[in-house]
């Protein structure tokens, strides 16, 4: 008979199988068919040096606009507005008298050569400290007035009434700007005319200019050094994740993401560090999935296949052995058919392809009608499974998928009981929801096992699985639970015993419904 070669073959085939999930699948990314990639940008790096030197190439251009083209415009735009300030001044002044001493004052202190006229330009006050160099000096001390006419009519011609020109003199290389205005008097109306010199500032411009192009080389210079080193240091922990991200995706779960120096890059570790935890978790539970399922799935076709072959070789004139042989035939496809129907419901419920059908009903009526399925276990076991109700409440949820989470609540303490036999199905009720909860007196759970204890066919190394079960039970209580919104969980302490439990809220209360007697 071939039973026991066969039998050594597919466990060498599983053990192939599990070996296989060791190393995780790399799957290639490429580009749509028929489309080109494109190509690699620069690094960020040379971005943000490009960006700096841009940024230090502007500011020498705006300086440049400023101090070589723009600086002779600016002064003289500088004179006129001090010069307008000092006329409204003295307009503010009042009388005669106060304009006459404001006009020392101020020509004084700015250097100014000051004349207030008449309508008909007859001099009515003034000052100059401009001496001789001074225009409008040289016209009232030499009776020439002619120039001061011309400036009146242009004043008056002026829609402000207010006048500005520039005056030059060959002999003595003087530059003027003359700023006139036409004042409002209560009885009649003056004039005043405000003379300052525009200074020669060619030499102190080229003096200027030619610091200007040593700065502007030292600051390029500068620039180029400074933009470099920021640029390298912007792009170091940013390159260093992508240079674990590299590893990572070539399967090596075991690196860490470092991203050092600024915020954004430390959180953006943080997430992928995140993240790798959360793959080699799927990683792990895959590797799990695919050896405990080749396993669970090559047992009983090996059973099948075993039995099939010994009725058609040995028990097939024997009804007594035969019909044993078929059972069991039976069982195991009845347990491939449980398997398959729980991976198929699992994939539903993580897809959100399953709806939920809500209704209200009573919450000790659906345990106690659980309890029935267990009378036979308690009788022929050994079993103590009791029930611990409260005051009967009512809550909204699918009947049949609570009774899906409950049945395996307690199959799963039976499985894992300890030698006593005791399980306890408590309800506790709180102020706005029924607790249910499954306590056993096995073994335990330790700490580090908790969180992973819902996941899809995990199970502990250090615990035999026991035959009863495909070993998705749990998750789909995770995700039946998670779909209704219930809070659920698990607590053990190892050498104790576990308690798996939920909270349903309530829809209404049923006060005429009273704790059965047990």
């Amino acid at each position: 008979m071939k039973r026991s070669s066969e039998t050594e073959q597919s466990q060498a085939e599983t053990t192939a199988a599990e070996n296989a999930a060791v190393m995780p699948e790399i799957t290639p990314v490429s580009g749509k068919k028929g489309k080109k990639q494109r190509k690699p940008r620069f690094a960020l790096r040379y971005y943000v040096w490009f960006y700096f030197m841009i940024f230090a190439v502007v500011i020498l251009m705006l300086i440049w606009l400023f101090q070589y083209i723009l600086f002779d415009q600016y002064y003289e735009s500088t004179k006129l507005r001090d010069i307008a300030n000092v006329a409204d001044q003295i307009e503010k002044a009042g009388d005669e008298e106060q304009q006459k001493y404001m006009c020392k004052k101020l020509a004084f202190e700015n250097n100014l050569c000051i004349l207030i006229t008449d309508e008909s330009g007859n001099k009515i006050t003034g000052s100059n400290n401009l001496g001789e160099y001074s225009t409008l000096y040289t016209d009232v001390m030499y009776n020439f007035s002619r120039h001061i006419y011309d400036l009146k009519a242009k004043v008056n011609k002026s829609k402000d009434g207010k006048h500005t020109e520039t005056v030059t003199s060959e002999d003595t290389n003087f530059k003027g700007l003359i700023y006139g205005e036409k004042m409002r008097g209560d009885s009649s109306d003056s004039f005043i005319f405000i003379e300052c010199s525009v200074e020669p500032i060619d030499s102190t411009i080229s003096i200027i200019r030619e610091q200007l192009i040593y700065i502007t080389v030292i600051l390029i210079e500068l620039a180029f050094l400074v933009t470099l080193f920021i640029s390298k240091r912007i792009s170091r922990p940013i390159t260093s994740i992508t240079n674990t991200a590299k590893q990572f995706a070539a399967g090596d779960y075991n690196m860490d993401f470092k991203g050092e120096g600024y915020k954004e890059v430390e959180e953006l570790s943080n997430v992928l560090n995140n993240a790798k935890n959360e793959i080699r978790k799927v990683s792990d539970l895959r590797k799990d999935l695919i050896a405990n399922i080749s396993h669970d799935l090559r047992t009983p076709l090996t059973m099948v296949k075993a039995y099939a072959e010994m009725i058609r070789d040995l028990s097939g004139d024997n009804p007594e052995k035969r019909n044993e042989h078929v059972g069991i035939i039976i069982d195991e496809a009845d347990r491939l058919s449980a398997l398959v129907d729980n991976l198929l419901e699992l994939s539903k419920l993580e897809s959100g392809n399953m709806e939920l059908e809500m209704t209200e009903f009573s919450i000790v009526e659906k345990i106690q009608d659980c309890m029935t399925r267990y009378t036979l276990l308690i009788e022929q076991n050994g079993y103590d499974i009791k029930y611990e109700p409260a005051e009967d409440r009512i809550i909204t949820a699918d009947i049949q998928k609570l009774d899906q989470v409950i049945y395996n609540f307690i199959n799963n303490a039976i499985n894992y009981t300890g030698d006593e036999k005791v399980i306890r199905i408590k309800q506790i009720n709180k102020s706005d929801c029924v607790r249910i909860e499954v306590v056993d007196n096995g073994k335990g759970i330790s700490k580090e096992l908790l969180p992973l204890i819902f996941d899809r066919y995990y199970r502990d190394a250090k615990v035999k699985r026991a035959v009863v079960g495909t070993g998705l039970g749990l998750s789909i209580c995770k995700e039946i639970l998670k779909k209704h919104g219930f809070a659920f969980g698990v607590s053990s302490v190892e050498g104790e015993g576990s308690t798996f439990w939920f909270e349903a809220p309530y829809a209404r209360t049923k006060p005429e419904l009273k704790a059965p007697r047990q």
